[in-house]
């Protein structure tokens, strides 16, 4: 019903879905020309094949935070540490793709990788999607590098009123002398990520304009 209705834009999935609903089928189920997220497989498939329609809102948030900050990944050795379908693994598809801005050499580690200090210091960039809590530590990255924390973590905190705070997967108190530029968590990648989905839905809603649909 929401695909076909033209008053409809774009259209999003809210992750975790309950156990019992599949979330395959229903991100399949999207118009791919009203997927703002970007997860339809048919969007992934351009995306990999460096012609998207649209670029997932994170990894999207993450680009753009390092272009327009003055770090740009051109020719840079980035780190990722990560590789969920929502962040790692397109993150690493934008930054490989022979353009301006991007034509990175990218390393990817995750849960199988061995020695994960020794790759993460020789990191330009370094990216960590981790969703573990202050994960990167400080002797695992080099002086001025440049950190983007993209996790966010609830941790116990008696004095705060809700019972938690939220922390990213890097030591950002230890890390922000060492590095030349770390993102905070509240309040780095996530105000970019609510823009992208904002922009990925303009895009959208031109798109299908264009095409007699709206």
């Amino acid at each position: 019903e929401l695909n076909s209705d033209p008053s409809v834009h774009g259209i999003i999935v809210q992750l975790p879905l309950p156990r019992h609903i599949d979330p395959r089928k229903v991100v399949e189920a999207i118009d791919p020309l009203k997927d703002v997220d970007c997860f339809h497989p048919l969007n992934v498939g351009k995306l990999l094949l460096g012609e998207p329609y649209l670029l997932p809102c994170t990894p999207h948030g993450v680009w753009q935070l390092l272009l327009r900050s003055g770090y740009s990944p051109e020719g840079k050795h980035v780190v990722i540490c990560g590789r969920s379908n929502i962040n790692g693994k397109p993150l690493f598809a934008i930054l490989i793709q022979k353009k301006a801005g991007a034509n990175a050499t990218v390393t990817v580690c995750h849960t199988g990788t061995r020695n994960l200090p020794e790759i993460t210091r020789q990191a330009d960039i370094l990216i960590a999607a981790m969703g573990k809590p202050c994960a990167i530590t400080a002797d695992m990255v080099r002086e001025g590098a440049v950190v983007i924390d993209v996790g966010v973590n609830r941790v116990p905190d008696p004095t705060k009123k809700a019972g938690f705070r939220l922390v990213g997967d890097t030591d950002f108190e230890a890390l922000v002398e060492k590095v030349e530029a770390i993102t905070p968590v509240p309040g780095g990648v996530g105000p970019m990520t609510v823009a992208m989905l904002l922009w990925n839905t303009v895009v959208a809603a031109e798109t299908q304009a264009s095409l007699g649909r709206c």
